[in-house]
């Protein structure tokens, strides 16, 4: 079989309407504007509205890569969502997403793997295309945090928002492939140190789940940021050296949008410039596997990205998971 390539056809992002604010949140908890800038960088988030699940944001996100790609939903063949707050447990996500859109003719999958799931399932639908499988895919991360926050836990509340970041993959000959290397890695001796403690099969929903706010997400600080930064900055390396290119030649480093100091941290490890590092945190919080392709797509949209610019995307998530991947625009 003749190699076949992958590019990036089309991308989409979508934010809820309501902007909730620092100063919105000081209202509500116990905590204060300075502190949450200080500490992360975040401003603002986006929240849904109580009508609007995972799947309206990632069909939203969707319709707009679609229309970018010049491509209808009919001709969608997969159709892979990234999440960790599905509309139900199942039917899975991308069905959902599929109904919506009216992809009528397209496979549909979701991937658990939390902040680093946008770009599991860009591998993931690479590969696909790459074996012939498929011509195309609609890659979407999508998530509604606002539905599994403890508003009680002050130290994790402000730092998550709602939102949907898409993009259209599609088969090319080699020579026009955006798609370079990637590494992907997973670590479960950490699975609680970022986690919804029940609700699962482990611990199935009762009162005293419910009582207890175990259905709501928990993280262990201090340990995911150090952890954050040694497996995105090893990661990076690792997807650069399976290629040609070099940290010097990558005009934007494409973290996840967690922390600006973890941001800062990776691109220090790296020894890239801090400008060199896409960051949107401040407006739109932690939207975990929706934060890559919502940058992806304000870089595109913005006139940033330009034809033959190296982009190294690099994340980290619940699991743990982690991934880099150096695409070629």
């Amino acid at each position: 079989m003749e190699a076949i390539g992958v590019r990036i056809t089309g991308t989409g992002s979508y934010l809820p309407e309501r902007v909730v604010t620092n100063k919105e949140l000081e209202t509500i908890v116990d905590t204060t504007d300075d502190w949450i800038r200080t500490r992360t960088g975040i401003e603002q988030r986006h929240f849904a509205a109580d009508d609007e699940p995972t799947s309206a944001l990632g069909a939203a996100a969707a319709e707009r890569a679609l229309d970018a790609a010049g491509m209808t939903p009919e001709e969608v063949e997969l159709i892979i969502v990234a999440t960790i707050t599905p509309d139900k447990i199942f039917p899975n996500t991308a069905c959902f997403v599929q109904q919506r859109i009216g992809a009528v003719n397209a496979t549909c999958f979701s991937v658990e793997a939390a902040c680093s799931g946008f770009l599991y399932i860009l591998d993931i639908g690479a590969a696909l295309i790459r074996s012939g499988m498929v011509r195309n895919a609609l890659i979407i991360g999508a998530e509604k945090l606002s539905s599994i926050m403890n508003w009680d836990d002050r130290s994790t509340c402000v730092l998550f928002g709602d939102g949907a970041g898409a993009a259209v993959l599609q088969a090319c000959a080699p020579d026009q492939n955006h798609y370079l290397s990637s590494k992907m890695g997973s670590d479960g001796a950490h699975t609680d140190i970022l986690h919804i403690p029940a609700g699962g099969s482990a611990y199935p929903i009762c009162q005293e789940v419910i009582d207890q706010k175990l259905h709501y997400l928990a993280m262990s600080g201090q340990e995911v940021f150090k952890l954050a930064v040694n497996t995105m900055a090893s990661a990076a390396l690792e997807a650069l050296a399976h290629s040609p290119i070099d940290i010097d030649q990558v005009r934007w480093l494409v973290p996840h949008q967690a922390n600006v100091r973890i941001i800062n941290s990776v691109a220090k490890r790296l020894r890239l410039p801090e400008d060199r590092a896409y960051i949107n945190l401040p407006k739109y919080g932690n939207t975990s596997a929706a934060t890559i392709p919502i940058a992806l797509d304000e870089l595109v949209r913005n006139d940033l990205v330009k034809q033959d610019d190296y982009l190294l995307l690099v994340a980290f998530g619940a699991g743990l998971t982690w991934g880099a991947s150096l695409i070629q625009w």
